[in-house]
């Protein structure tokens, strides 16, 4: 009988052992395996041949009589800077790190009288003999990161971002007196907007991410923070469906119909964060343009942005035009989740420019404005449950055409 007992205590105490520790088994196992291999210093991998020495330049500050690099690590092996050259003659410089390790940063403080509007050739030569070269279009003296700075970035912020995106939510009572078939063309108008500002972030961001260092992912980044952001906001949607059908299971049915899914205060919601994700990138080259004095101020450009921005406005209030009565506090904090990253953005872009972020950011926009997409495009369907019929074809197009247009007048 005893026996029995401690039998059936052995196999309870064998079932309340959490099943994680086997999961966790062949990491700690792997964990000392590789401690074990870089404590014998790595035996029978010695190196063969000449160091790799790799850099990437990050960004570049000037002050007057001096050129600040600062630079990361892009290869496998440690970096020594010997000499900077600049428009074919050497300098005399000082780094912060003598040798620079895989995935290090430093600063390398260039001692030179450039002169402003004038371009410079730099090159880094390596300890290897390597060079690594990077190029200032026009010089022009980097602004203090001071309050009236912030303040400067803040404003084009709001004339980039926030207030047009307002500016187009006025559409709302035009909307609302659409008859269902103009309702559908607007939401594929909407789609198309969406569509553009999609494929816009993923080009941007590639682009960028071949300006940054490598060995941080380059446009893998981009790809890497779409399929990110499509995944979680994709799962965000899965639980507050559940929810509210849990909480109200008829309302529930009635409300995510084939016809009605994507429309609503949650659409509009989603519509605005992924507007709001893409204004975040849009920002973040506008203030490093500024950084660097390449971006023009002037009216032209606040006035391009203005017509290119509005349309986001149109693409936020179309999802919540059948919803009745909107409340003007939600439709003020949609407008704002849209516009304000632009303030956010330009404050980043202008002060602590980082290309690889800059590329996952553009990323992440592209992943929830995809999202969103697939959340609006079930109501654009027509009686017969065409996707692509006439009105939303035509939509589809002028949204592109639109956002293109407008496009042009923005470049920065």
């Amino acid at each position: 009988m005893e026996a029995a007992t401690e039998a059936r205590r052995g196999r309870v105490t064998r079932r309340r052992r959490p099943a994680w520790l086997a999961a966790l088994a062949p990491l700690v196992v792997l964990g000392l395996a590789i401690g074990l291999f870089v404590a014998l210093d790595a035996p029978g991998l010695d190196r063969i041949g000449v160091p790799e020495e790799e850099l990437a330049v990050e960004r570049a500050v000037l002050n007057p009589g001096e050129i600040e690099l600062h630079v990361r690590n892009d290869g496998a092996d440690p970096v020594e800077v010997r000499q900077v050259i600049v428009n074919d003659g050497y300098v005399s410089f000082d780094q912060s790190e003598e040798k620079i390790g895989r995935l290090g940063g430093a600063e390398i403080d260039v001692q030179y009288p450039w002169i402003e509007g004038q371009a410079y050739e730099l090159a880094l030569l390596t300890a290897t003999g390597a060079t690594i070269d990077h190029s200032i279009e026009a010089a022009v003296e980097t602004p203090d990161a001071d309050l009236g700075f912030y303040g400067l970035m803040a404003l084009i912020g709001l004339y980039v971002g926030v207030i047009p995106v307002a500016i187009g939510m006025l559409w709302l009572p035009w909307v609302r007196s659409a008859d269902a078939r103009w309702m559908r063309f607007l939401l594929a108008f909407t789609v198309g907007l969406l569509a553009f500002l999609g494929i816009d972030a993923l080009l941007e961001g590639t682009e960028l991410a071949g300006t940054g260092p490598e060995s941080l992912g380059g446009a893998a980044l981009v790809w890497l923070g779409a399929a990110g952001a499509y995944l979680a906001l994709t799962a965000v949607d899965g639980w507050l469906t559940r929810r509210r059908e849990r909480l109200d299971p008829d309302q529930g049915s009635a409300a995510e119909g084939a016809a009605g899914r994507g429309l609503g205060y949650r659409a509009a919601f989603l519509v605005a964060l992924g507007i709001g994700l893409h204004n975040l990138g849009e920002g973040l080259a506008i203030g490093s343009a500024y950084a660097i004095g390449s971006l023009a101020l002037g009216a032209a450009l606040v006035v391009g942005f203005a017509l290119h921005n509005t349309t986001e406005g149109l693409a936020i209030v179309a999802p919540v035009a059948r919803g009745g009565r909107a409340s003007l506090r939600r439709l003020a904090l949609l407008g704002l989740l849209a516009g304000a990253p632009a303030v956010l953005g330009a404050w980043i872009g202008a002060s602590a420019f980082d290309p690889s972020l800059a590329a996952l950011m553009f990323g992440i926009g592209a992943g929830a404005i995809a999202q969103v997409i697939v959340q609006i495009a079930p109501a654009v369907r027509d009686e017969a449950g065409r996707l692509l019929h006439p009105l939303a074809a035509g939509g589809l197009l002028a949204g592109i055409v639109v956002m293109y247009a407008t496009g042009l007048l923005v470049s920065v």
